[in-house]
């Protein structure tokens, strides 16, 4: 199917080029959203007289996604989740949690704004790329974890890993204070009996 693109659309085309594409994607996708028309001498007509008014709305909004992107840029959300003791998070952070978050901190996100590159199924700091306009994005990053402690500390640059490994070695050394204490006491004598 031809359509002509009303704005510019990833991986498609500019506005005003008339693209092929699949029937499924032009019904489903690109006319009900308004990203494009069919490519009918009609409608190419009709692009033509509206263009300088598509081109000013879609400058307005480039605008706009700019100043937005200046300010989220480099933002950091606590998305909290249970997790294993090695990290792995039961299920994974979707769109929505992500855009939840960030709807928390006071932006505005749509969950189609998120893109996630992998699914997210590890505690950490992730970074996330966010498509504010077809021309226009910025990236957060996303601090997963088990508690607002624990997001604390992640975001101090400490892993779940190395967190784990000092908590272990500290155990490790409790254990040894113990059977040392043991030990000398067992060298003083028995112990007097009544």
């Amino acid at each position: 199917m031809q359509v002509v693109l009303l704005e510019r659309v990833a991986k498609l085309g500019q506005m005003g080029e008339v693209v092929a594409v699949k029937a499924g994607y032009a019904r489903n996708f690109l006319l009900p959203q308004g990203k494009a028309l069919r490519a009918t001498e009609d409608n190419l007509k009709r692009f033509e007289t509206d263009r300088a008014q598509l081109e000013v709305r879609n400058l307005e909004a480039r605008a706009e996604a700019e100043k937005v992107a200046k300010k989220l840029d480099g933002q950091v959300f606590v998305v909290i989740r249970s997790a294993s003791d090695g990290g792995a998070l039961y299920g994974s952070v979707t769109t929505r949690d992500i855009s939840d978050a960030a709807t928390a901190g006071g932006f505005t996100l749509d969950r189609r704004q998120v893109v996630l590159d992998h699914p997210i199924k590890d505690l950490g700091l992730h970074p996330i790329s966010i498509v504010l306009h077809p021309e226009v994005s910025a990236t957060i990053t996303v601090n997963v974890a088990r508690s607002a402690d624990e997001a604390a500390l992640q975001a101090s640059g400490k892993t779940i890993q190395e967190l784990q490994a000092e908590a272990e070695a500290a155990a490790e050394f409790d254990i040894q204070e113990l059977f040392d204490d043991i030990g000398g006491a067992a060298e003083d004598g028995p112990l007097p009996t009544q």
